[in-house]
């Protein structure tokens, strides 16, 4: 049966876009575009080990060198903080530095409004251009204002930063893929530029951005009472997450659990980095049927009462059986 497009004629390729294809279609390891007039760097982006996992391919795929810099420390299961302030200031003057703004994803491990402080003034003397991740402002303190200082930091000592900010889970809009990239410039001159290449960036990769996720967040930032209803909700999802990290902390301290499990309520957040390994995971799996990443990291935003108990026996078994 004939095509009922059949007659269609095959339309004319866009000028820049159609280089972008052929320059795809092309195997050839040699390769390069230089139809799309973005700018492109050859700076390196430093990112926290361990972090989100998307972050190298995100900046990899953008073109940077990914280096990471100490963040977490295995045996105190805290900050790295004498690590982190060591390799940042070792790292070449003007290199960017990826921040999580909050609730760092995945160990739950934030510096302090000092440390906070200390990290600002060694990125500034180095020239660095910090680049935060804001995926989960509300979900450690269960302030959006608290949770946006170590932003609001950098924004106000009159410096420049990048802010990539997700309304994904503090609104639940997981599936709207809602959020936004906010640069902070020294003039309207410099801003207007930067406007410019993002432009160029995204005319070829989405265009336009799609509304209706973005429609929600705007009506409910714009309506007062709207915003005030949120930030209660907000206040209350953290507040169990927090109540969830005590109660599985106090279920293994009635339990004697060896070790110290203190991390437990120091680390903010939806993640809990439990410093279990990866055969104490196979064997709650296996033999409690709970199931986590290998390396120990685990959502307390799917815990719940009920669930603490056997949570807490799995953990007291796989420590006591297991090495």
């Amino acid at each position: 049966m004939d095509s009922v497009f059949g007659n269609v004629v095959q339309a004319p390729e866009d000028p820049i876009l159609g280089v972008t294809v052929a320059y795809n279609k092309d195997p050839s390891p040699i390769k390069l575009n230089l139809g799309v007039g973005a700018y492109r760097t050859e700076h390196t982006i430093y990112i926290p080990q361990p972090t989100w996992g998307n972050h190298p391919k995100v900046f990899m795929m953008a073109g940077l060198s990914v280096k990471s810099y100490r963040y977490y420390d295995p045996a105190t299961r805290g900050l790295d903080f004498q690590g982190l302030l060591e390799d940042l200031g070792a790292a070449p003057s003007g290199a960017i530095v990826l921040l999580h703004a909050c609730a760092h994803n995945p160990t739950g491990v934030d510096p302090t409004v000092e440390q906070w402080k200390q990290i600002r003034q060694l990125l500034r003397s180095k020239g660095h251009l910090p680049f935060f991740d804001s995926a989960y402002q509300g979900f450690a303190s269960g302030s959006l204002d608290a949770d946006a200082q170590s932003v609001r930091m950098f924004v106000a000592d009159g410096g420049e930063c990048l802010t990539a900010q997700s309304f994904a889970k503090n609104m639940g809009l997981y599936g709207e893929r809602v959020g936004a990239l906010s640069i902070v410039c020294k003039t309207a001159d410099v801003a207007t530029k930067v406007e410019s290449q993002l432009k160029l960036v995204i005319r070829p990769m989405y265009s336009s951005p799609p509304i209706h996720g973005a429609s929600i967040v705007a009506t409910i930032l714009k309506d007062s009472d709207m915003y005030n209803e949120w930030k209660v909700e907000l206040k209350a999802m953290a507040d169990r997450i927090i109540s969830m990290r005590h109660q599985l902390f106090d279920a293994l301290s009635a339990k004697g659990t060896p070790g110290d499990w203190s991390h437990i309520i120091k680390q903010i957040g939806m993640f809990t980095f439990t410093g279990l390994n990866g055969d104490q995971v196979a064997f709650m799996t296996k033999e409690y049927h709970i199931y986590m990443t290998s390396d120990g990291r685990i959502s307390m935003a799917g815990l719940n009462s009920k669930k603490v108990p056997h949570l807490a026996d799995a953990i007291h078994a796989a420590v006591t059986r297991t090495s």
